[in-house]
């Protein structure tokens, strides 16, 4: 496994994350691929208190208490669940922020949280506020760092001009190379890391059938998916040449992937140890998946 610094933080996070969503109802399946994962050097484990109504937390709890100085927790904040149980709704405010905390920590089974992320984030947020409560956090010691997890434009642009964020998360993948346009060179020039997601498309990049996916055809699709698998290598696969053109981009620290077999786990933490793509391979992929542009936020 390689590793990289995240952002200006101490953290030194896997080249691979796991997502930890993707985390089944089977304890035991659950242990054994968490107990894999750490044994190939991955170290950042991802959840949220939306995920499963804080369940998610509490697996992740149990997973890593016997681990937690090997590993880095991050966990997300501001969708709150409505008493009722039925949805919830978007709170950045400080108050809530400084309890929703506890939460986590609890659920987590831990002191302290490596990186606390906003679970989003709009204009219309008391920005100022949110970041006050997250200065608040680590001046508590109850979280060592914080970043955002958007794609949005101006609300990324308001958090690396006014904040202490060490790490933005947001999508990137060959069919979505809308952070390309700014948001990437924007939070590299400033020194802070970036968190890729939906590295594969939702799979439609490795083994599922061609559907549309944001501005591209179910058609386009299936030529880009095409295109990975063949200049993907005998003994690699079509989700190592994802990952791969994603960690291919400097501004990126990580690909957090969601992970549910242990093949998957082998297959996804092996993209790594290939050598970068070449020159052609890359031009080949760009030339097949023309730059699209966020239409809103900007």
């Amino acid at each position: 496994m390689q590793y990289s610094k995240l952002g200006k933080s101490d953290l030194e996070i896997s080249k691979i994350g796991f997502g930890c969503m993707s985390l089944s109802g089977n304890t035991k399946e659950n242990e054994l691929i968490i107990e894999k994962a750490v044994e190939l050097g991955i170290n950042y484990f991802d959840t949220a208190d939306l995920y499963e109504h804080g369940e998610n937390e509490v697996k992740i709890g149990n997973l890593l208490k016997l681990k937690r100085d090997q590993v880095i927790i991050a966990t997300k904040v501001g969708n709150q669940h409505r008493a009722d149980g039925n949805g919830w709704d978007w709170n950045p405010k400080k108050e809530y922020i400084l309890s929703a905390v506890e939460g986590s920590l609890k659920r987590l089974q831990t002191d302290y949280i490596d990186l606390y992320q906003l679970h989003g984030g709009t204009m219309e947020d008391p920005i100022d506020e949110t970041i006050e409560a997250f200065e608040i956090l680590k001046q508590q010691g109850k979280i060592r760092h914080y970043g955002i997890s958007s794609i949005r434009p101006n609300v990324i642009r308001e958090y690396v001009q006014r904040s202490g964020i060490v790490s933005v998360m947001m999508q990137y993948s060959l069919l979505d190379r809308r952070p390309e346009e700014e948001s990437l060179e924007l939070l590299q020039k400033n020194g802070i890391g970036v968190l890729g997601r939906g590295s594969i498309a939702q799979g439609l990049l490795v083994d599922k059938p061609a559907a549309s996916y944001l501005n591209w055809s179910a058609g386009e699709v299936a030529h880009a998916a095409e295109i990975v698998h063949s200049i993907t290598g005998r003994n690699s696969s079509s989700a190592q040449t994802a990952i791969r053109f994603v960690l291919q981009n400097q501004a990126l620290n990580s690909a957090v992937m969601g992970i549910r077999t242990q093949a998957q786990l082998e297959d996804i933490a092996a993209a790594v140890n290939f050598p970068k793509l070449t020159v052609q391979e890359m031009d080949l992929l760009l030339r097949v998946s023309p730059a699209n542009y966020y239409l809103a936020h900007r």
